[in-house]
């Protein structure tokens, strides 16, 4: 459904658009924008879709995946207000190679490929931003896939709930965002019966506290602590 979001008066201020794009050479582009709401649950992108632009989170939460071996979805990224959603298809193919599902009612904004590619050569200063944004992008794929390939399953768990907790933080010991058992399995590259019971263990020893769906974390500290060694804080 469309509803406009106008980039002057808005007040996402870690939208990369709204700190690089809001001077008068911008302003013919951003009057092309489409503004966009998806319903909790529904998709907005497709893998395998033609690819029609950039998205960014002017208000909610998105799950970006990717379908993994035998058709198992990978939860590749959590997204919030002012996050690039679709940039990895961006001006390298014709076909979005990740899928994009409101976690909750969402706000987005999109620009057209054509827009962002003519806006990139008229607007230095978000020219610059979006090399370091992937820059940056690039870094953090790297940690994640060393990461991976060294932590147990336990340490997958924790390492995606304190990812959860940085990206969303927590109101009242609880994380403020609900995910199934199964996304936080697909997020951490495992199933859903192995986060059952390493979130029961961290219950147990009084690090987790679960009411419904919902997690929170009440030992921050020494969840830390178990993951120190693979430097989790290099992936915010």
């Amino acid at each position: 459904m469309n509803t406009k979001v106008d980039c002057i008066s808005c007040t996402n201020s870690n939208c990369i658009i709204k700190q690089n794009a809001m001077g008068e050479e911008a302003a013919p582009f951003l009057e092309k924008k489409l503004s966009l709401k998806a319903k909790k649950g529904q998709p907005f992108i497709l893998e395998g879709a033609p690819v029609h632009g950039l998205y960014f989170v002017q208000q909610g939460k998105v799950k970006v995946g990717k379908t993994g071996i035998n058709g198992k979805e990978q939860i590749v990224r959590l997204c919030h207000d002012g996050e690039i959603i679709g940039h990895r298809g961006f001006g390298v193919g014709q076909f979005y190679h990740i899928s994009a599902v409101a976690i909750e009612d969402v706000v987005l904004c999109n620009f057209s490929t054509d827009t962002i590619m003519e806006m990139l050569k008229k607007v230095p200063s978000l020219c610059y931003a979006m090399m370091l944004f992937y820059a940056d992008e690039l870094n953090r794929s790297e940690n994640k896939v060393k990461k991976i390939a060294q932590m147990t399953v336990r340490e997958k768990v924790i390492d995606a709930i304190l990812y959860i907790n940085r990206k969303f933080g927590q109101t009242k010991n609880l994380l403020n965002i609900q995910l199934s058992r199964k996304e936080i399995a697909d997020f951490a590259g495992t199933t859903d019966e192995q986060v059952i019971r390493v979130i029961s263990s961290l219950k147990k020893e009084k690090i987790l506290i679960a009411e419904g769906k919902k997690i929170g974390i009440i030992n921050l500290e020494k969840l830390k602590r178990e993951i120190a060694e693979h430097n989790f804080f290099l992936d915010s």
